[in-house]
């Protein structure tokens, strides 16, 4: 997904899709995390939220918290008419993303 957002970002922009993309990856690796340290979690889009549940395991994470509070917003902003993501946005969307990506990817014990 990281790559699908990135891609949207670069050929053909379109950087609402982007933004979406993004804050899904963020969103399905900390579910992901949540699920192997058997942690339940609502059916939520916040970011911040999933953080919170998994800090007692991953204190160090704390330091998303402000790259997530970003992604957050990208879950529905976009979805819908009236606003636009920028090229500067979805930069920072994809970033975040992959930043965060790597981390939880470490932590589960995949290599890439």
């Amino acid at each position: 997904m990281p790559r699908l957002a990135a891609n949207c970002a670069r050929r053909r922009p379109n950087f609402d899709a982007a933004c979406f993309h993004a804050q899904q990856c963020a969103e399905r690796y900390l579910k992901a995390r949540l699920v192997e340290a058997d942690i339940s979690f609502p059916k939520t889009h916040d970011l911040e939220a999933l953080l919170d549940l998994i800090l007692p395991q991953e204190p160090l994470w704390e330091a998303f918290r402000p790259k997530l509070n970003d992604l957050t917003s990208f879950a529905i902003t976009f979805r819908y008419p009236g606003e636009s993501a920028t090229r500067e946005m979805a930069k920072t969307a994809v970033s975040a993303c992959q930043a965060i990506r790597r981390q939880i990817k470490q932590n589960l014990g995949f290599s890439k």
